[in-house]
């Protein structure tokens, strides 16, 4: 689908460059970057900390040709990369690559996912959606670049698998994987797993010690009988 985002973002050529410049411009709430590519040199730069999270907060800003000013210049890029700091909300790094018009781009899209809840396999067997995939990497040339693909699922049965290749594209655009003949699943309805608690089996009661047999009581007189008799042997 067509992009209907513009995005204009500001930057400053900076001289300095090494760990330590680029470590003093964040305790200044700047973020260092570089833009290169396009046929021309790279060039390092500035931005300001809060306006590129604010756009980095938006999904269409990294699946989208960018307006970057630098002063009196403009020119068209695309964002490449982003570094982020591990448990700060912070960004290190940024790098921008910029387009020619004749020249075929490299791009991860997003994936947009229609009619979940009306599929079949949902509605009426009480399956899952499960997305496999998230975006898609696709190659076109700049004005040809769309901000996110959509595929219609609503018509999924259970236990059906849709492919890369059941993605209906935009004129001109052509998904990387297919094109080496690789048609990845994307997404996939199917039963929840239910999970089986194991069967408890009890143990054995313990046998009861067998009964230790009385010892048989003898009387008075016996004793005294037993203890004649012995007195005669002796």
């Amino acid at each position: 689908m067509a992009s209907k985002h513009k995005f204009e973002i500001e930057a400053t050529v900076r001289h300095e460059i090494g760990k330590g410049a680029s470590r003093r411009l964040r305790h200044q709430a700047k973020v260092p970057g570089v833009v290169y590519g396009g046929g021309k040199a790279p060039v390092s730069v500035t931005f300001e900390q809060n306006k590129m999270n604010k756009a980095l907060s938006v999904e269409a800003f990294y699946s989208h040709i960018l307006t970057l000013k630098t002063g009196t210049e403009s020119e068209r890029v695309v964002l490449k990369d982003v570094q982020r700091h591990p448990f700060k909300p912070m960004l290190l790094h940024l790098d921008f690559q910029r387009v020619r018009a004749d020249e075929k781009l490299h791009m991860h899209i997003p994936l947009h996912f229609q009619g979940g809840a009306l599929a079949p396999g949902v509605k009426d067997a009480g399956g899952l959606v499960s997305h496999i995939m998230s975006d898609v990497e696709v190659s076109c040339l700049p004005d040809d670049l769309p901000e996110y693909l959509e595929l219609d699922i609503s018509g999924m049965e259970l236990n059906q698998i849709l492919h890369l290749s059941d993605i209906k594209l935009p004129k001109g655009v052509e998904i990387v994987a297919l094109t080496h003949g690789n048609d990845k699943p994307v997404v996939s309805v199917h039963l929840p797993r239910i999970e089986v608690e194991p069967e408890v089996i009890p143990t054995e009661a313990p046998v009861a010690p067998a009964e230790v047999p009385a010892l048989e009581q003898k009387t008075e007189a016996e004793i005294q009988a037993e203890a004649k008799e012995k007195g005669k042997k002796e």
